[in-house]
């Protein structure tokens, strides 16, 4: 009798031995899966692969890119939202991360409740191109725009979308009405302004940059809160007048709620490390990204106070959930 009285308690002993063990020794086997919601080749991937490729070089760990694309993102951030949350699946993803409440009416999985932000990789501004032969400046723009209401027209990659809302976000602060033309994607928006048939396009930087130093298309402003060092010649939005104005695409990383806080921490001081690493730092800055630093819990608030900014200007622009 007095055995198996002992016996549970040594179980319950070896239990609560045994859980911060297991997250102190994290990771204990390959690989990690990195869930990503969009198409292999995207802006994520293109920024997250160097920086984990890094951080595999200093756990000696093995990184797995998982591509879950479809339904605007929701697709990859559900499959990740149910993973174990264990340390060996994480999600890569951008601002689509704190849209989708405003655009899903019916979502699998709740954006802040689900998800632990781990750290962003960068901050992208969005630069506001025009075709050459139209205007001059952001001030030419919102003067033609409110001589004749609703006769000018930009374009986005979507209902919804980030290009969509820093769009929507410019124009109501900037008080003028405007024809919406969304595309599939952004490289479609972006053909329309080189082929001259949209008025403008919050274009993500990376791909409009050499457009705009070849002189193809004209950047205006771009969307950050200070100026873009890929563009120094270009004021932003703020700068041009336009308060409350400013729009930030952004990359980070999460892991499923639940995930042990030190296995959290954990990954954010090495990816933080990976990017300070000079050659890691130079190749996503001459991809267009700036820095971001946030920790779990910044990161976390960041979230949610974006989440809620996102909801009131989806509302203020008139755009429904599917």
């Amino acid at each position: 009798m007095r055995h198996m009285l002992r016996l549970p308690a040594l179980a319950l002993l070896c239990v609560a031995l045994a859980a911060p063990a297991s997250a102190q020794s994290w990771p204990t086997r390959q690989p990690i899966r990195l869930i990503t919601p969009f198409p292999a080749g995207s802006a994520i991937d293109s920024i997250a692969r160097p920086v984990f490729e890094q951080v595999g070089r200093q756990i000696g760990q093995a990184f797995v890119f998982e591509s879950r694309p479809g339904a605007g993102g929701t697709i990859g951030m559900s499959a990740a939202a149910k993973a174990e949350p264990d340390g060996y699946t994480l999600l890569v993803n951008s601002s689509v991360h704190t849209i989708v409440p405003s655009t899903y009416a019916k979502l699998s999985f709740d954006t802040i409740r689900d998800f632990a932000g781990v750290i962003p990789l960068g901050q992208f501004p969005n630069v506001l191109v025009v075709p050459p032969s139209r205007h001059k400046t952001v001030q030419e723009l919102v003067a033609a725009a409110k001589a004749k209401p609703g006769s000018i027209t930009y374009g986005s990659g979507g209902v919804g979308a980030a290009t969509h809302l820093n769009a929507e976000r410019f124009r109501l602060s900037a008080g003028f009405e405007a024809v919406h033309v969304p595309f599939k994607g952004a490289p479609e928006a972006l053909r329309e302004i080189l082929g001259d048939r949209i008025d403008f396009y919050f274009s993500p930087l990376l791909s409009a940059v050499p457009l705009i130093q070849a002189g193809q298309v004209r950047g205006l402003a771009v969307s950050s809160l200070a100026r873009s060092e890929s563009l120094p010649d270009i004021p932003t939005t703020l700068e041009a007048g336009y308060p409350d104005s400013d729009y930030v695409f952004w990359i980070g990383v999460f892991a499923p709620a639940g995930t042990p806080r030190d296995i959290v921490d954990r990954l954010h001081q090495e990816i933080a490390k990976a990017l300070a690493d000079p050659a890691v730092h130079d190749t996503i800055r001459k991809l267009g990204a700036d820095p971001m630093s946030l920790t779990p819990a910044g990161f976390d608030a960041f979230v949610k106070a974006e989440i809620a900014t996102n909801a009131a200007l989806a509302k203020a622009a008139g755009i429904t959930p599917n």
